[in-house]
């Protein structure tokens, strides 16, 4: 089993993602187990403070260091984490490929900014990686940290019904998925591939193959790109 626990702010977000389909699943199967903790939990004073000015001025409020700290370490003293994972807009940028590394863990912690972010002493003392989900802001990390469970989730075995499924995503392979078609044959004048109606699995995986390096260079010749760099 893969246990996330998520440090949020506003756990209530991510009451959503969690209670329904594929990821409602996997928690039913005992595959994956996801844990929201509100970090007001760990606020100090009556009104659960969580956050302070920054230090030099500007707008925006900064996540404290202690209130982080001491939730980071209640959940540590449960057990380890294989990774501690902050999300913001400056971390590396989440694909495939770390989806599939994540999968391969056994507990995961993420932290979800907000405000103008966290205090830096807390990343520099516990968070062990650093994710963003895109070159634009949220209003905080729930979101992003519902993106990568999801992402996460459905390739644990066992969680998609077809095991194959996931194999075959874009961006597995650095490839984009090919077109897919299903019943009926013909609509609105419009006609599936014959080739996907011959039953030759050989030359149909042939044919999604080319049309997969096709869309991918047509719409995101930089996925080719890093493909020959390695």
């Amino acid at each position: 089993m893969l246990e996330i626990d998520i440090l949020a702010v506003v756990p209530g977000l991510l009451e959503g993602p969690f209670s329904h389909s594929i990821l409602h699943r996997a928690e039913e199967k005992k595959l994956l187990k996801v844990r929201v903790i509100d970090l007001r939990t760990f606020g100090y004073g009556n009104h659960k403070q969580i956050d302070d000015y920054a230090f030099g001025g500007g707008a925006g409020m900064v996540l404290m260091a202690q209130p982080l700290a001491d939730a980071i370490r209640m959940l540590q003293s449960q057990g380890q984490y294989d990774e501690i994972i902050y999300l913001t807009p400056d971390g590396k940028t989440f694909n495939q490929h770390m989806a599939n590394h994540l999968s391969l863990k056994s507990r995961l912690l993420l932290i979800c900014g907000h405000y103008k972010g966290i205090d830096e002493r807390v990343r520099e003392k516990f968070v062990t990686m650093e994710i963003s989900i895109g070159d634009y802001v949220l209003s905080g990390g729930e979101l992003a940290a519902a993106v990568v469970v999801d992402a996460i989730g459905r390739l644990i075995p066992g969680v998609l019904s077809d095991e194959t499924s996931a194999l075959t995503d874009s961006f597995q392979d650095d490839l984009l998925a090919p077109p897919v078609y299903t019943r009926p044959a013909e609509w609105e004048g419009m006609t599936v591939p014959d080739i996907l109606l011959s039953g030759h699995q050989a030359k149909i995986d042939e044919w999604r193959y080319e049309q997969s390096l096709e869309r991918t260079r047509d719409r995101r010749p930089d996925l080719l790109a890093r493909e020959d760099s390695l």
